[in-house]
């Protein structure tokens, strides 16, 4: 049956982390992850995404189907992932474990790592920002470390909060953001903006690769969200209500700030929380702005903190075979990997911050081939067949390294560099395309062709997939629903300590 919690224990800290989630803990819909992705993608990083479109030279009239087209081709890659969620019950990164080896997943992890800290770092400063605007301080470090202690009270709490955060910033996200598209088109003659320059190849494959890279990066924790839910749940669900949900909120977003650009030119993108703030107009608004622009950053920063700890957790524990740790421990993780995002916040320079955002989005090319490689192998390969205890054993069927993923992967991200297009460096081939950057296409395609011709013939996924034993009366504090016992046609095997 159920298990039943009382309505206080709905908040209760989370105790899961890396191990996987008993049938008796799974809970919820599909339509979860919907507000999530929905709330998550509806904050002022995503305007100034789109805004960069029309900024390096798009006009606006060809640079918002651009980067709906990028959300969409992005969107679908980040959704198989999540569609993996409720089907395994494992992280996101642990699951890649299944391709690349205990320890050879480590590789992209390190650099995973190394991305939520950028965007961290980079999104506390901006709602640091608004913070200090809200509360009328002049010192935005302030701001920067209350925004800290709110990330890190949320992620610390863990997956309930995080999916309530999400429902908030999705009804303030819909009612700030369009409000402020509608000021848009009020206080500017959009038309005299729009539409003034001819279609450019380069500026529109740059917008595509925007919109397409801003979905990616959510790619190796989208299924941290999805993995309390039961196991039965349609993977077309969960496909859809991701997909839907990330790719309508950050299309809404950069759509605003493609329009912004247009009408405000580089004005925006020297004070992206003031200009909005000025935008909405009487001090009322502002107020409220400023408040939409923290509550869509606290839910995205606390899914980098949320999947950083992971990821960190991931990594260690891929070499002391540990599949669990105490509450307390993952407190230290989380509040560790927070108050190092801040530190970077407050001692970076802006000319650092936008060096570093500069760099994240250079090793975005790390993402494309494990996409293609993780995506790859569990929908066309191994059939969504998994071995989960073999996912945390070394020595169990998915080994310690797996070369051949590795090879894919080095291969995937070498055959990017010619057609890279950025600022810290751009490919030999990028410049006899004027300037247009295909390097994910590239990466995507050729990575999966390779692993595919590879690995089709030496797989050996298990007949059908792996469960542990089901553990009845576990600790945990996270369902209220799900299923009794593993499904009839899962084979199961020990527990995993």
């Amino acid at each position: 049956m159920p298990v039943q919690h009382a309505p206080g224990e709905r908040l209760a800290l989370e105790t899961r982390t890396i191990e996987v989630i008993p049938d008796a803990e799974r809970h919820g819909t599909p339509r979860s992850q919907f507000t999530l992705w929905f709330g998550a993608n509806m904050q002022i990083t995503a305007i100034v995404d789109g805004a960069l479109a029309v900024v390096f030279g798009a006009d606006a009239l060809w640079a918002i189907p651009a980067l709906l087209i990028g959300n969409v081709l992005g969107g679908i890659v980040m959704a198989l992932h999540s569609a993996q969620g409720p089907r395994l019950g494992v992280p996101q990164m642990i699951s890649s474990r299944a391709q690349f080896g205990v320890h050879g997943a480590v590789l992209p992890l390190l650099l995973v790592i190394l991305m939520y800290l950028g965007f961290a770092a980079t999104g506390s400063v901006l709602a640091g920002q608004a913070l200090s605007e809200m509360l009328h301080i002049d010192n935005t470090a302030i701001g920067i470390l209350v925004f800290g202690v709110l990330t890190a009270v949320v992620a610390v709490t863990g997956y309930r909060l995080i999916h309530i955060a999400g429902r908030i910033a999705t009804v303030v996200g819909v009612l700030g953001l369009g409000y402020l598209l509608v000021r848009v088109f009020t206080q500017y003659d959009v038309g005299a903006h729009v539409g003034i320059k001819g279609f450019e190849t380069a500026t529109f494959l740059l917008a595509v690769g925007l919109g397409a890279g801003w979905q990616l990066t959510f790619g190796p924790y989208v299924a941290d969200y999805s993995r309390y839910l039961p196991r039965d749940t349609s993977t077309r669900a969960t496909f859809w209500s991701t997909f839907a949900g990330s790719v309508i909120g950050s299309q809404w977003a950069m759509t605003l700030g493609a329009l912004t650009a247009a009408v405000a030119g580089k004005a925006f993108l020297t004070d992206q929380v003031g200009f909005l703030g000025d935008l909405a107009g009487p001090a009322a608004l502002a107020f409220l702005i400023y408040l939409v622009i923290v509550v869509g950053k606290l839910t995205v920063n606390c899914l980098n903190a949320y999947g950083g700890f992971m990821s960190i957790l991931t990594t260690v524990t891929a070499f002391d075979g540990r599949s669990r740790i105490s509450a307390v421990a993952r407190a230290a993780y989380i509040v560790g990997f927070t108050a190092v995002s801040i530190l970077i916040a407050l001692a970076a320079s802006a000319d650092f911050l936008n060096n570093f955002k500069n760099f994240v989005l250079l090793i975005l090319m790390v993402f494309t081939p494990w996409s293609a490689i993780n995506l790859v192998d569990y929908y066309l390969v191994s059939r969504e067949r998994v071995d989960i205890p073999a996912l945390y054993d070394p020595d169990g069927r998915y080994g310690r390294w797996n070369v051949t993923a590795l090879t894919c992967y080095v291969v995937g991200v070498a055959v990017q560099i010619p057609f890279l297009a950025t600022k810290l460096y751009t490919g030999a081939i990028t410049r006899r395309l004027d300037g247009a950057d295909i390097s994910w296409i590239v990466g995507l395609l050729v990575t999966a062709a390779l692993y595919w011709l590879w690995v089709r013939r030496t797989a050996d996924p298990p007949a059908e997939t792996v469960h542990p034993a089901a553990t009845e009366g576990t600790e945990g504090t996270e369902g209220t629903e799900g299923t009794e016992d593993t499904k009839d046609t899962d084979r199961v095997a020990a527990p995993v300590d």
